[in-house]
């Protein structure tokens, strides 16, 4: 083992540790595992920061010319871009998720590792260092979306499951006369359309219980939002740039080469996600599913295009 895949190796273990510190904290509210959590995340991106830094100064080679280097970059993008909403909107609850995926990425990468070699001539330019940041940075904000759309559609759903709960005693109230105790049950007491957490979790609700300690879904929605807003003008930037690295290198702004089409295809998505969350309608639920189905796109476009499909991007980077 080199010593920069033993950085990474340090970085894999802070994710991990970090990842069950801050999944005891989401599950149980414990100020211990957070502030056990927050330094883990943080020395996991430092980590492998540095080794890109380590790897790019020893071997004078640019470090994100592989999958190897980029997988790094995006892990250690994802934990950046979530410490610095953490910071901002206290979603530390979201940590255990998405120092799990980086610690995935990060162990993945090393898949790929093929040492110190230099660039394919098509990477030998100037471009490589604005284009492959910038749309690896919006990767990796997608992904911070993606975890804080999951937790939405988690508590969207376990409330309709309260919800539902209720109902039944209700109707089986309804049927048999007044049934006083039946719609007093505490496990899922409606307000409107919506089940009442406080109560139910004051009644001993496991899933309440849960429920009740993350955000409401106005607030999941809107960090979504701000989060995707940021995430796609990076990708619009980093399109716009490889167009013109694309000209530089093969005579042409766009080829409709399968990387291309992915890449416009993931944009598409993402755009339509912010158009529609300007409409009542679709703000919430759909939305959720939206980011979710987005980041499925940008998954497919980084990996599975690279990996499986031919073309002018098939050079694992």
């Amino acid at each position: 083992m080199t010593f920069d895949q033993a950085i990474i190796v340090v970085a894999i273990s802070a994710y991990i540790v970090g990842a069950l510190a801050l999944l005891n904290y989401m599950l149980t509210r414990n100020e211990i595992a957070k502030r056990l959590g927050i330094p883990f995340a943080a020395l996991g991106c430092a980590a492998q920061f540095y080794e890109l830094v380590y790897r790019g100064t020893t071997t004078h080679i640019w470090p994100l010319t592989n999958l190897y280097g980029s997988l790094t970059l995006f892990a250690a993008m994802s934990v950046a871009i979530f410490i610095g909403f953490a910071l901002r909107y206290d979603l530390w609850f979201m940590g255990g998720f998405v120092l799990a995926l980086a610690a995935g990425f990060g162990a993945y990468s090393m898949i790929w590792d093929v040492g110190y070699l230099p660039a394919v001539p098509a990477l030998q330019s100037y471009w490589i260092k604005i284009h492959v940041p910038l749309v690896i940075s919006a990767y990796a904000s997608f992904l911070v979306a993606f975890v804080s759309s999951i937790l939405y559609l988690v508590k969207y759903y376990g409330e309709r499951t309260l919800a539902a709960e209720t109902v039944r005693p209700m109707q089986t109230a309804t049927a048999g006369g007044p049934n006083i105790g039946a719609l007093a049950t505490p496990r899922a007491i409606i307000v409107g359309d919506a089940p009442n957490l406080e109560r139910a979790a004051a009644g001993g609700n496991t899933l309440a219980l849960w429920l009740a300690t993350l955000p409401t879904l106005p607030k999941l929605d809107v960090i979504t939002y701000r989060i995707v807003a940021v995430g796609l003008p990076l990708l619009s930037i980093g399109i716009i740039t490889g167009a013109w690295w694309a000209k530089e290198a093969w005579g042409a702004y766009w080829q409709w080469d399968p990387k291309e089409t992915a890449a416009l295809a993931s944009w598409v998505v993402y755009l339509l996600y912010l158009h529609l969350h300007t409409r009542n309608s679709w703000r919430g639920l759909r939305c959720a599913w939206i980011s979710v189905i987005g980041f499925v796109a940008i998954v497919f476009c980084y990996l599975g295009v690279n990996i499986w499909i031919s073309g002018l991007h098939s050079y694992k980077v």
